[in-house]
């Protein structure tokens, strides 16, 4: 009679466990390249040049999206995308910012970080922010900033437990830790200083005990090209572009850093892990993709777009839905079971039945696009509509002409029409998703669009930043 009580309470406590399982909620990594280009990783171009083994084991081992898009073609502004789930024409950021430009994320706003963490979530992010910080005025020079000075506001404010990392490539040497300079070293050496980091964060304790959300915006294979020495020569790549190719097999070996530490803490079969890129390749063009980096056309703001998480996504799948960047925000908040509020997250679109393979249709109801010189594009389905700034309109049907060679905007009146009306009203809104309408921070206008900030200075500013966008190897 005794052993009743004992083993009834057994069965109690191990079906708790397993209720507790089911629950779990997952770990979230999102990795961002810099500046890598759609065609540029094996699983993605059969005969690149470069290698990138461990993005192409998780195209094997999960699934691949090959009609995945950034909100812009360059860095800042696709980044506040990742973290907002905002368009970010919406501010007037079409350039991108400097050591001391001001934060662009205001403390008010949602952000995918503040999200998990809300939720329970630890949250962590390792590598290049770009987004602007307060150092309380100019303590340095652009390229270097005294070991031990303090900011007034870091990406701790925005949701994020933990930062290691640098303002923007220009600076790689002046390395963050928290909110306080902690050195000052030599390029070469910041990439192999967030991957000690990345890892002693990962093997730590408490990532067994919370789940946590692992944000690692990386450099590679965005300059300055700075392959460590141990990994000169080592991607085979031949010729000039030797340096390039080991820079961008060093990144990937970063990732692959990633993957052997979720596996030596049994941390792989519940974590959901995305890589991506920000932009197109600087200067490079991959076709049949007409553009690169800085481009309103398909090679500035397609990219490769990879997810993996055991048990949930199927091996070697692959997905042709239209997705965007944006949509981080609104897929981590489908899977903790949270509610957007709508004043956050209004362009981003939850991808989890991309993700899952539940999907009936597109998740998307349409995706809109930007290039530094204040171009705007909308596409939905096959069809993408160009707004270029000088007052000009494209029209392409991507399902029969990728290259977007044959502009049939005078052929297909009703589809300008339509996209036009669709445009606007995102426009006016304030969001492309279902919600309240909310106020844009800075006029969208479809013609002269494209740094339309309020005041003098902010003008000028914005001026300045879209000159650095278009410099290939400012940001």
């Amino acid at each position: 009679m005794k052993l009743l009580p004992i083993t009834l309470t057994t069965c109690l406590l191990l079906c708790a466990q397993t209720l507790a399982a089911v629950e779990q909620k997952p770990n979230i990594i999102f990795v961002l390249f810099d500046d890598m280009g759609y065609g540029q990783p094996k699983c993605y171009r059969e005969g690149t040049e470069f290698k990138t083994p461990n993005m192409d084991r998780l195209a094997k081992e999960g699934l691949r999206f090959t009609d995945a898009h950034s909100a812009a073609s360059v860095c800042t502004p696709t980044r506040y995308g990742v973290l907002t789930g905002r368009y970010p024409s919406r501010i007037g950021q079409y350039g991108v910012l400097t050591t001391y430009s001001p934060p662009i994320i205001p403390q008010t706003r949602l952000t995918v970080a503040s999200l998990l963490k809300q939720n329970g979530y630890d949250t962590a992010c390792i590598g290049k922010w770009h987004l602007g910080m307060d150092w309380g005025g100019k303590p340095g020079t652009e390229k270097t900033i005294p070991v031990g000075t303090r900011l007034v506001m870091s990406p701790n404010a925005v949701g994020f437990d933990y930062f290691y990392g640098y303002t923007h490539a220009r600076n790689i040497g002046t390395v963050i830790e928290q909110d306080k300079v902690e050195a000052n070293v030599e390029e070469v050496e910041t990439q192999p200083r967030l991957a000690k980091k990345l890892v002693a964060f990962l093997d730590h304790p408490a990532r067994k005990e919370k789940p946590f959300f692992l944000y690692l915006p990386l450099c590679p294979p965005h300059t300055p090209i700075v392959p460590a020495p141990e990994f000169v020569g080592k991607s085979g790549t031949k010729g000039k572009e030797s340096p390039y190719g080991d820079w961008l097999y060093q990144g990937d070996w970063v990732l692959g850093q990633v993957l052997e530490a979720l596996e030596r803490n049994k941390l792989a079969d519940n974590t959901l892990i995305m890589v991506s890129s920000d932009n197109g390749a600087a200067g490079r063009s991959y076709a049949p993709l007409r553009g690169a980096k800085t481009s309103i056309y398909e090679g500035g703001h397609r990219e490769p777009f990879l997810a993996r998480w055991p048990g949930k996504i199927k091996p070697a799948a692959v997905c042709g839905d239209t997705i965007c960047l944006n949509d981080l925000m609104a897929t981590c908040a489908e899977i903790v079971g949270a509610k957007l509020p709508d004043n956050a997250g209004e362009d981003s679109v939850s991808i989890l039945p991309d993700l899952l393979g539940t999907a009936k249709g597109p998740v998307r109801e349409a995706t809109v696009h930007q290039s530094p010189k204040g171009d705007l594009a909308i596409r939905q389905g096959p069809w993408k509509l160009i707004f270029l700034k000088n007052g000009g309109r494209e029209l392409y049907n991507l399902q029969t002409d990728l290259g977007e060679r044959n502009n049939v905007a005078e052929a297909n009146p009703e589809v300008v029409a339509r996209l036009t009306a669709l445009m606007k009203k995102y426009i006016a809104e304030g969001r492309s998703t279902v919600g309240a309408p909310q106020k844009n921070d800075a006029p969208m206008l479809l013609e002269g669009s494209g740094g339309g900030k309020k005041g003098k200075k902010l003008k000028q500013r914005g001026a300045q930043e879209v000159a650095l966008a278009l410099n290939p190897d400012f940001d």
